[in-house]
């Protein structure tokens, strides 16, 4: 089983910049699509940003221009920078693994980004 970890979360400024990290382990990265989730208090959670094995990257429309996802195979680790923060970005961001090989899923257990000024 694949175990997630994020870091990187904290309160910034609106405008400010956060780069979010997210540790595998457990199984071969490179058989993972990866992808950011955010969930703000009372609302449901919401894919913010995705990325397959070969690289292709999709993000929701509210983060477009603004949140760039990557990943290092090497180092098992996918990341979220996210640059010119709004207040409407604060929320739990968590890590979310799909593996490929039967679909099942994964979660990491997420991490504060608080958006204030």
């Amino acid at each position: 089983q694949v175990h997630l970890v994020e870091s990187g979360g904290g309160l910034v400024q609106p405008g400010g910049s956060l780069r979010l990290s997210c540790a595998a382990s457990g199984s071969t990265f490179s058989l993972y699509a990866m992808g950011w989730y955010r969930q703000a208090p009372g609302k449901q959670r919401e894919l913010v940003a995705s990325i397959t094995p070969t690289s292709s990257a999709n993000y929701a429309d509210s983060v477009k221009g603004r949140f760039t996802i990557s990943k290092d195979n090497a180092k098992n680790t996918v990341y979220l920078q996210m640059n010119s923060l709004k207040p409407d970005d604060t929320a739990v961001y968590y890590c979310h693994a799909v593996f490929l090989g039967d679909l099942s899923d994964y979660w990491g257990q997420g991490t504060q980004v608080t958006v204030s000024s």
